[in-house]
């Protein structure tokens, strides 16, 4: 967890790096008044802790690799490109249309998976089937992250896959991974893989939040990105208590 906590981290500091240098982000401190010179050394500084986080990744899962053998290595090694490379040239996929895919293999089936086998040194394919629904909810985040900032990444020349498709056609993007999530434990319980569907109704009422704001002006939907992440901790919170009671049962 600390390094798949570290792992993102340096992610979205590397990320903000690029965009600012690429000059394709808006002044995010423009209320501190720095001057464009500070403003640069600023973004290095923020650079360079970055790299220190994926640095302290890196010997995480080394010390992890160490102890549960070498395709965990190969796991991280394809974390840290990945998280790189989202707006890191020359792949900056993130512009290329390819972040909410990737990102639901690299931060949701890789991770989850990669995780229980550094626990368990097993591979399990149910695992990975398991893993299947939360990530969608990963890429559902980072699709949020480009609705929030269509505007924005429309005039900056940005072609992320809402860019790309268009504002209306995201959103029907964003209801079918929605849908994607919750239809996916069912099909689950059907082969015994999840064991209580009816603990993730809970998790429903937190469905609405976001699609109040989808509607709204740029200036006013800034809380989007807060309210799916809400919804995804009340999803990953039930969906773990399924299991758990379960198991206690």
């Amino acid at each position: 967890m600390v390094c798949g906590l570290a792992l993102q981290a340096g992610v979205n500091l590397v990320n903000d790096f690029f965009e600012f240098m690429q000059k394709k982000v808006d002044d995010k401190v423009e209320n501190l008044r720095f001057s464009r010179e500070d403003r640069i050394t600023l973004e290095w500084l923020i650079f360079l802790v970055g790299v220190a986080l994926f640095g302290f990744a890196g010997l995480v899962g080394l010390f992890i690799a160490w102890r549960t053998g070498w395709p965990v290595l190969i796991l991280g090694v394809v974390g840290f490109l990945g998280g790189f490379f989202y707006t890191g040239e020359p792949l900056n996929y993130k512009r290329r249309g390819l972040a909410v895919p990737i990102v639901f293999f690299l931060m949701g089936v890789i991770m989850i998976s990669g995780s229980y086998y550094a626990v368990s040194r097993v591979f399990s394919w149910d695992i990975v089937a398991i893993s299947v629904p939360v990530s969608f909810l990963v890429s559902l985040i980072l699709l949020t992250n480009e609705l929030r900032d269509f505007e924005a990444d429309t005039r900056f020349g940005i072609r992320t896959l809402t860019v790309r498709v268009g504002y209306r056609r995201a959103v029907g993007v964003y209801c079918i991974l929605l849908l994607l999530a919750y239809g996916g434990p069912a099909l689950l319980a059907i082969v015994g893989l999840f064991p209580r569907v009816l603990y993730l109704c809970f998790a429903v009422p937190f469905v609405i939040p976001p699609f109040l704001f989808m509607g709204r002006p740029a200036r006013q939907r800034t809380m989007i990105v807060p309210a799916v992440m809400l919804h995804h901790l009340a999803y990953g919170t039930f969906f773990c208590l399924s299991y758990l009671a379960a198991a206690r049962s």
